[in-house]
């Protein structure tokens, strides 16, 4: 082989390439669908998407399907080592809370919820 071909060798998916898409794993997403779901028990929410691109994986809940997403949460591996990769979102896009762990990120939704249970 000469030089000129080792410069064109393809690479092979595996551990050595870069990741084409960020998804969710299975605890997270365990986590995420369990305040979904009693959100839905609640009578807040009614639907949601789910969007896994090449920067960020993100999880979207809606009131109603027309509607803007009451609420996003946003899996971005680019910023682990900044603010953190987690990122809660609100109705109008403000940022609500940002952190290295997703518990930590669904907190004030899991306290929104808490209160709506106790009233």
């Amino acid at each position: 082989m000469t030089r000129a071909d080792a410069n064109n060798v393809a690479v092979f998916p595996g551990r050595g390439s870069p990741a084409v898409q960020v998804g969710f794993e299975r605890r997270e997403m365990e986590r995420i669908l369990n305040l979904y779901g009693r959100m839905v028990a609640a009578g807040h929410w009614r639907d949601y998407a789910m969007d896994m691109g090449k920067e960020a994986a993100i999880f979207a809940a809606f009131r109603r399907t027309s509607e803007r997403p009451q609420m996003r949460i946003e899996k971005r591996p680019a910023n682990r080592n900044k603010q953190g990769m987690w990122t809660l979102h609100g109705e109008h896009g403000q940022i609500l809370k940002r952190g290295h762990e997703l518990a930590g990120v669904l907190a004030p939704m899991e306290r929104r919820l808490m209160k709506i249970v106790e009233s």
